[in-house]
């Protein structure tokens, strides 16, 4: 069976039971055809770049899926038909992430509060009286200290 990525985008007025129907509908096709749906993620609702259909976020889920090609034509075919759907993409893949996906690690480092590779800087401190640090000259009309 030939592995897939299927991500879509749902409204963004619709609530997250609504997604998690609209993921367990299309894992139900998946199955039906003899496929395998490994895993799914929601990655909640996020801004659009750009509007689609007069929406400026939308839900989006991911279900990774292990099934012939047939199964991802139906799928997509049902995908289409569906109002609460806005964007689809299914995408062939060689293998099938095993741990939480790129979108579900960054979300989880945003949430724990990591700065990045810098990490957090922290309170800088007392730099001492401001008469120690030489003249000010940010206005020109403030005479220079010499």
């Amino acid at each position: 069976m030939a592995l897939y990525e299927h991500v879509f985008l749902a409204r963004q007025d619709l609530a997250q039971a609504q997604v998690d129907a609209l993921a367990e509908t299309a894992t139900k096709i998946v199955e039906d055809m003899d496929g395998k749906v490994t895993k799914v993620e929601t990655w909640g609702l996020r801004s659009l770049a750009y509007k689609i259909a007069k929406n400026r976020k939308a839900h989006y889920v991911m279900l990774n899926i292990a099934a012939p090609a047939g199964v991802v034509a139906e799928l997509e075919r049902q995908t289409q038909i569906n109002e609460d759907i806005i964007r689809y993409m299914t995408v062939k893949v060689d293998e099938l992430e095993t741990g939480p996906s790129v979108m579900m690690r960054k979300q989880e480092r945003s949430e724990r509060g990591d700065r990045g590779p810098r990490g957090d800087r922290g309170d800088r401190g007392d730099r001492g009286p401001r008469e120690d640090r030489g003249p000010r000259r940010d206005r020109e009309d403030a005479p220079a200290a010499e």
